[in-house]
């Protein structure tokens, strides 16, 4: 009998309203169908004991915590001291996520611009990877992150991934890592898909921002972590790979990244 090939699910919301009544379930179709780790994301820090609770009640499932960048005018600026409080929890594996966003709430980009710097500190000082959602940002977002890398390193994911080929090259060359998301597998986003293919291989992450942003042949509907594997196999033929092989490519990648979470996983 041949093995289901095991992929990690590196940004979901698993505490959305979505979720609320079918949780159990939602995160046992998920390992049915390979998907063997999950990161579930807190975009508003006071949020952040349910979503803890939920990383707490669920072997594989890991979380981490920032402020979005939609809501950074709503809600209290985070500080370096608070997430570093956070990250000492052994399942708090990523900062964010955080970023700019000038789709929708362009009116906050000074407190957006402040709250993203706030968050490179601490992924700098905690040593967790940062998670970054960008829109309608690209020029601002790569000065950013380039500046803060020139304060000191650290290690970051361009969640979400669907921004323009400048921002790309700039994140990859500094080191960070591009995650593909449901949006990659739309039928309309061969653009998007020419950039994740001039990317390298090992830069790569799947995801599925459920219950946002279903793949084909889900799309419309609520996405969940199982969907990620139709993710991963448009992936797998963006790379000319088996999916076999590429949900092993991009789990070693999550591990590299996320190294908190790797451990966790080989303590388990």
């Amino acid at each position: 009998m041949t093995k289901t090939p095991e992929i990690v699910d590196s940004h979901c919301h698993l505490d959305f309203p979505d979720f609320a009544e079918e949780l159990p379930d939602v995160v046992a179709r998920a390992r049915a169908a390979g998907v063997t780790r999950m990161v579930t994301i807190c975009t508003r820090l006071r949020q952040e004991p349910k979503v803890r609770a939920i990383a707490e009640a669920h072997d594989g499932v890991y979380y981490a915590a920032g402020t979005h960048p939609m809501s950074a005018a709503d809600e209290p600026l985070a500080t370096v001291d608070e997430l570093k409080a956070l990250a000492r929890h052994p399942k708090f594996v990523g900062i964010g996520e955080t970023g700019l966003d000038y789709h929708y709430t362009a009116e906050s980009a000074e407190v957006q611009r402040q709250s993203l710097r706030i968050h490179i500190d601490a992924a700098r000082e905690t040593g967790l990877p940062l998670i970054i959602h960008a829109r309608d940002a690209d020029e601002d977002m790569a000065a950013i992150l380039a500046e803060g890398y020139r304060n000191g390193p650290y290690s970051c994911v361009m969640h979400c991934f669907s921004s323009g080929a400048g921002l790309a090259r700039a994140a990859l060359d500094l080191g960070f890592y591009l995650s593909m998301s449901g949006i990659a597998a739309f039928p309309k986003s061969q653009e998007l898909r020419d950039i994740f293919a001039a990317a390298p291989l090992d830069r790569i992450l799947v995801e599925t921002d459920a219950p946002y942003l279903a793949p084909p042949p889900y799309r419309g509907k609520r996405n969940e972590p199982a969907y990620v594997v139709n993710t991963a196999k448009v992936g797998a033929e963006i790379f000319g790979l088996s999916y076999a092989d590429f949900a092993t490519t991009t789990s070693e990648n999550f591990d590299r990244l996320f190294r908190k979470a790797a451990h966790a996983a080989k303590a388990a």
